[in-house]
C-alpha cells in the first residue's frame, strides 16, 4: 500500500512524492539566476525561455526516469550577460552548439574522448565545477540582501543542516516556504503581479546562416571544452556513481544533449545541457527519479505560460539568498566525490590540479582536461604511479 505522502505515480520508475518535489528544488540555484539574466541581457521573450526551459525538463526525464537535469549552458549563459549578446546570435550559438555535439555522437568521437579522459580528470572537472557553484554562491547570492539576506541565508543554512536527507521532512519544502513567506513580505508587488497575469504561448524562430556562424565564433567555441567535460564526462560519471543499474552512455547523453540545442532556437528557448551538478543538487534535497525533475519542468511552464507577463516579479518568489544556500549546498556535494580518488596519490593530485584549472582560468575545462589527461598517462610510467 502506497505511502499516504506519496502521490500514485511508478510506472515506468517515475515517482511523484514529497522527496520528488523537494529534490526539484534543488537545482533551482544555478539555473534561475542564469535564466534571468539571460533573458534580460538578450531581451528574450520570456514565455518561449521559459516553457521550452520547462518543456526540455520533461522530455529528459521521461527519457531516462532519473533525476538527470537540464540547465542553461553556463559559458554561453556568461557571456550573453557580460556581452549583452541578442537573441539572434544566441539562438545560432545553440543551433551551432547541437550540431557539433551531434557531430560528435554519430561519428563515434566522443566514445574515444571518454575512453581516453581518466576517472580522475572526470573527478577533478567536477570538484572544479562544485568550486565554482560555492564560490559564486558565496560571492554574489547570499549577500543579495544586506544583512536581511545574511540573517535569511543563516536560517535556512541551519534548516539544511538538520534536515538534509531527511526523507519524512524534506529540507527543500521548508525552505521554499520560507522564501515565499520571505518573498511576500519584503519583495512581492501582489498588483504588478496580478496585471500580469495572462495565457503565451512560444514563439517561432527561424535562425539565420549568419547568426549561427557568429554563434558559432562567440559562444560555442567557450562552450563546447565545459560540456564536453562537464555535462557529458562528468555527468556519466555521476549517474555511474548514484544509479549504476542505468548504465548511462556518454553517446546516450551527448545525443539528448544535442537534440535539446536543435529544438530550442527554433521556439525561442535557451541553449540547454545536462550537467553533474544539477543531478547532485536533485539528489541532495530528496530525488531518485525522473518525478522531481517533471515537478522542475512544471514549476517552468507554469511560469512561461500564465505568468511570464509578471516575469520580473514572479521571480523574486525566489530570493537570491536563498538559492545562494541551495548553490552552495549543491557546489560541496559534488567537491566530494573527489575522496574516491583520495588513496591513490597520483591521482588525487591530478583532480586537486584539474579542479583548481577549471575553476580559475580562461577555458579551464579545456585546459585541465588536457593537462590532466596528460599527468595522468606520464604518471603510469613513473615510480610514483604504483599508487594510481
Amino acid at each position: 500500500m502506497a505511502k499516504a505522502e506519496s502521490i500514485k505515480a511508478t510506472r515506468g520508475g517515475i515517482r511523484f512524492d514529497r522527496n520528488e518535489l523537494a529534490g526539484a528544488f534543488g537545482d533551482i540555484g544555478t539555473d534561475l539566476p542564469l535564466i534571468v539574466g539571460v533573458i534580460l541581457a538578450a531581451n528574450l521573450d520570456s514565455a518561449s525561455a521559459l516553457i521550452l526551459f520547462g518543456a526540455m525538463q520533461i522530455l529528459t526525464a521521461l527519457r531516462y526516469r532519473i533525476p538527470m537535469p537540464v540547465q542553461p549552458l553556463k559559458a554561453v549563459a556568461a557571456l550573453v550577460i557580460a556581452q549583452k549578446i541578442g537573441g539572434d546570435v544566441l539562438f545560432g550559438g545553440g543551433l551551432a552548439i547541437g550540431a557539433l555535439m551531434l557531430l560528435l555522437t554519430v561519428t563515434g568521437l566522443i566514445d574515444l574522448l571518454a575512453r581516453v579522459v581518466p576517472r580522475a580528470v572526470v573527478r577533478g572537472i567536477q570538484f572544479g565545477l562544485g568550486l565554482q557553484l560555492a564560490t559564486l554562491a558565496l560571492k554574489d547570492y547570499v549577500k543579495g540582501d544586506g544583512a536581511r539576506g545574511y540573517v535569511l541565508a543563516a536560517i535556512v543554512f541551519v534548516l539544511i543542516v538538520l534536515l538534509i536527507g531527511n526523507r519524512r521532512y524534506p529540507a527543500a519544502l521548508f525552505v521554499i516556504v520560507l522564501g515565499l513567506a520571505y518573498a511576500l513580505i519584503f519583495k512581492l508587488n501582489g498588483a504588478t503581479l496580478i496585471q500580469g497575469i495572462g495565457f503565451r504561448l512560444p514563439h517561432v524562430y527561424r535562425p539565420h546562416m549568419q547568426d549561427v556562424i557568429s554563434g558559432f565564433i562567440l559562444l560555442a567555441l567557450p562552450q563546447i571544452p565545459l560540456s564536453l567535460g562537464n555535462s557529458v564526462l562528468a555527468t556519466r560519471q555521476i549517474s555511474e556513481d548514484l544509479f549504476p543499474e542505468k548504465r548511462l552512455t556518454v553517446r546516450g547523453i551527448s545525443f539528448t544533449y544535442s537534440l535539446m540545442n536543435l529544438i530550442n532556437p527554433f521556439f525561442g528557448g535557451i541553449p540547454t545541457c545536462h550537467g553533474s551538478g544539477g543531478m547532485m543538487g536533485h539528489y541532495a534535497f530528496g530525488g531518485r527519479t525522473g518525478g522531481s525533475v517533471i515537478y522542475y519542468g512544471i514549476l517552468y511552464l507554469i511560469l512561461g505560460l500564465f505568468f511570464s507577463g509578471s516575469f520580473t516579479q514572479v521571480v523574486q518568489v525566489f530570493p537570491l539568498p536563498i538559492l545562494g544556500v541551495l548553490l552552495a549546498v549543491e557546489g560541496l556535494r559534488i567537491m566530494l566525490l573527489v575522496r574516491d580518488t583520495a588513496d591513490k596519490r597520483a591521482e588525487f593530485s591530478i583532480a586537486v590540479l584539474v579542479g583548481l584549472i577549471a575553476a580559475s582560468l580562461p577555458y579551464g575545462y579545456l585546459v585541465g582536461m588536457l593537462v590532466g589527461t596528460a599527468l595522468y598517462y606520464l604518471a603510469r610510467n613513473r615510480p610514483f604511479s604504483q599508487g594510481v
